[in-house]
């Protein structure tokens, strides 16, 4: 039998001596989403229609669309603001639908196949996309129409990281303009520990065989669970370790914290208003005015 390689067992004692429990936002709480290899990874899982873990299928996001065009006010010539706008695939749609679009992502994989995307679909003139993170980009002296910040996004920052972003968003929009914030309903999220494995040789974490080990773990104080990843890449013994924060809001707080950021009406819709969702009671959508 040959020997275990230096670096695997290194690696194994490393996992071994963890620390029970993870420390929220360590290491910044979120996935690598600048790292070049992994944003490309990050790609296939958006593009992949057999399920819903990073992007939301066609049908679905059509619907939400459909829901989204009349609550945020949306009309052909409109300036909308989509943050964290990933591949583009909400923002494409609706500059086919006349609208102006900036879009905003860490992702550099991802900013490339928005412009792709929007040039196949001959609406790149009415396109702007930029690999930036939407915490630091310049808020100031835009007037858009409306924003939309979809699928969980704001709930991977601190809250006062949260806080800051819906106040500049807020700046963002001329008066009256509407925001759009889809959150996981914090009455169903599992609040439960649990841990789970499994092995791979191709996928979001590595393209060569690799053994995935995580862990979540629910902080009731701070309503916010953390997953936390050891993926052990087995051809050459290295580690990565990630770990995943995920705020939680009651609709009472999250309220609050639109009104502090300068919105003057907000609206829950709680199970997405009934449009046809696989999973759409484990949401909340709302739409904040200025």
């Amino acid at each position: 039998m040959s020997p275990v390689p230096q670096s695997l067992a290194q690696a194994l004692w490393k996992i071994y001596h963890r620390p029970e429990r993870p420390q929220p936002w360590a290491a910044g709480g979120n996935l690598p989403w600048d790292a070049p290899d992994f944003s490309e990874r990050m790609l296939r899982e958006h593009l992949d229609q057999s399920h819903g873990a990073a992007s939301r299928p066609d049908a679905e996001r059509m619907s939400q669309l459909e829901w989204l065009w009349p609550a945020l006010g949306l009309f052909a010539g409109a300036r909308l603001f989509d943050v964290t706008c990933g591949p583009g695939l909400y923002a494409v749609e609706l500059a086919r639908r006349g609208c102006h679009v900036l879009g905003v992502d860490f992702a550099p994989a991802s900013i490339g196949y928005a412009r792709d995307l929007a040039k196949a679909a001959g609406v790149a003139g009415r396109c702007d996309f930029r690999q930036a993170d939407v915490r630091a980009v310049d808020y100031d002296g835009h007037n858009f129409d409306a924003a939309i910040l979809l699928y969980g996004q704001l709930a991977v920052f601190e809250k006062g990281e949260a806080q800051s972003l819906l106040t500049n968003i807020a700046r963002a929009l001329k008066p009256g303009g509407r925001l759009g914030v889809e959150l996981l309903n914090q009455e169903r999220v599992d609040k439960t520990d649990g841990t789970w494995w499994f092995t791979d040789e191709t996928g979001l974490w590595g393209d060569a065989p690799f053994l995935h080990l995580g862990e979540r773990f629910w902080l009731a104080e701070q309503a916010l669970s953390v997953e936390r990843y050891q993926i052990l890449h087995l051809e050459t013994g290295r580690l990565t370790e990630i770990q995943l924060c995920d705020q939680t809001y009651a609709v009472a707080e999250m309220t609050a914290m639109m009104r502090r950021a300068g919105f003057s009406a907000v609206t829950a819709w709680p199970g997405w208003a009934g449009v046809p969702l696989y999973d759409a009671a484990e949401w909340v959508v709302y739409i904040a005015e200025r």
